[in-house]
């Protein structure tokens, strides 16, 4: 095989993300066309309640505004119920909007059906028809957005259509099948060899495994070479070790296409390790929208730093006193390098004032009992083996929750003190009326 070149006809591998300008050739069919961008401008969306008064409709979506670019894997993530399969079904014309607009490309999708809008969707639920055989599930898109010909003669279709009702019993390479159908039936088995289902194709779903049947329904998207693929969890329905594995398999398919990919997930670690982007979504608005170790380095805002990181965030209410943290018996200076700058500025004005304090578990850092460090009870003790996780509460503050990680080797039992430093370059701080970050 040559360098660059791909399993499937020598069409290149896309390692790095193709610029907006970049042309796609498709793998099958050679259709040339743009990667789309995706623009969702002021969208909003509304449920009626129950009752039907206009009072109490919900909201779920408040004023998205959000830009895929070309070729871009984007993540959308956020607790249950924040909105995020919401907006992928409108994106796919399977909910309408309440207000807003979206575009693909330069086309508004307002008004579009959904057959129309050149969207693929993968399910969480994988979406099989359960009759059909895996070579027909991932030739049903195509055989839907391929209609035959219409100029040729009645008699003539009524022939070809009889004929493959005649043939379809008989051994595969006895049967009929018009130009049209090779051309779909060689679509499929090139998708096939790129995922790596060749085998399965004469097979129904119910005699697939979970990750076998992920993998049709991704075949089913890719075969149809759309501009922008929809994904709604679709790794939630496998175990840890599937999910890992099929989580690199999506990830170099969709570097390898090149294809603008719209990605929903509750899991944080999916979103840290796949996304270029990722939008962070709570109660219908997008808190933060990032690439994954910003929001990890640098969170917006309160959510963000507890949603991004596991074990999360941690946060302690403390006062602010001439460059001093206080806690309680803990005291705290703020290093010296730091006045004048762009921290002590922003800190300034809570000067005599109560902020948060945030720091992540493996930035505490077992230390020496003093004022300066946090004398913490151990309640809980996690041994992963390359790592050990405790769950404990401050000593002076019972009702103040720690998460904290240490190395695998070091002794500790339940009710076991134990004190830990801050890493100064590694703390954050939250306004503790808007939960805003303050400090760049």
């Amino acid at each position: 095989m040559a360098p660059g070149s791909s399993a499937l006809g020598g069409n290149p591998v896309i390692g790095p993300r193709p610029p907006p300008d970049q042309i796609r050739i498709d793998l099958g069919f050679y259709r040339v066309g743009t990667v789309a961008e995706v623009i969702l401008e002021k969208v909003y969306k509304q449920f009626p309640s129950q009752s039907g008064a206009k009072s109490q409709h919900v909201n779920v979506l408040r004023g998205i505004d959000l830009t895929i670019h070309d070729g871009e894997f984007m993540v959308l993530v956020g607790p249950s119920g924040c909105g995020k399969s919401t907006l992928l079904r409108l994106l796919a014309g399977l909910e309408t909007l309440t207000a807003g607009t979206i575009l693909v490309g330069d086309r508004p999708m307002n008004d579009l059906p959904p057959k129309d809008r050149d969207i693929a969707m993968v399910f969480q639920s994988y979406a099989l028809y359960p009759h059909l055989t895996v070579f027909d599930n991932l030739a049903f898109g195509l055989r839907r957005t391929q209609p035959p010909p219409t100029d040729q003669p009645l008699w003539k279709t009524w022939g070809k259509a009889g004929l493959r009702a005649a043939t379809r019993s008989l051994p595969g390479p006895l049967q009929y099948q018009s130009a049209q159908e090779q051309t779909i039936a060689q679509r499929v088995r090139e998708v096939a060899k790129l995922l790596q289902i060749e085998e399965l194709l004469t097979r129904l779903p119910k005699q697939l495994s979970g990750g076998q049947k992920q993998r049709v329904a991704l075949g089913r998207a890719i075969a149809r070479n759309p501009q922008v693929f929809l994904m709604d969890e679709p790794l939630s329905n496998l175990d840890a070790k599937l999910r890992n594995e099929t989580r690199a398999q999506i990830v170099q398919l969709q570097r390898q296409l090149g294809i603008t990919t719209i990605y929903v997930t509750h899991d944080q670690t999916e979103a840290m390790t796949m996304g270029d982007r990722i939008a962070v979504i709570n109660q219908g608005e997008i808190q933060q929208i990032a690439p994954p170790l910003e929001l990890y380095n640098a969170p917006a805002n309160r959510f963000v730093a507890e949603f991004i990181g596991s074990p999360p965030m941690n946060f302690l209410p403390v006062q602010i006193a001439d460059k001093t943290l206080v806690l309680g018996q803990f005291r705290y200076t703020l290093p010296p390098e730091w006045d004048g700058g762009a921290i002590a500025a922003c800190l300034a004005p809570y000067n005599g004032r109560s902020l948060l304090l945030g720091v992540r578990p493996e930035h505490l850092q077992l230390s020496p009992a003093a004022t300066k460090n946090l004398a913490v009870k151990v309640e809980l003790v996690e041994a992963l083996g390359n790592d050990t996780y405790l769950a404990a509460h401050l000593v002076e503050f019972p009702q103040t929750p720690l998460r904290l990680r240490i190395p695998p080797d070091y002794p500790v039992q339940r009710g076991d003190t134990l004190w830990f430093s801050l890493i100064p370059d590694k703390i954050h701080f939250f306004d503790p009326q808007t939960e805003r970050r303050l400090c760049p």
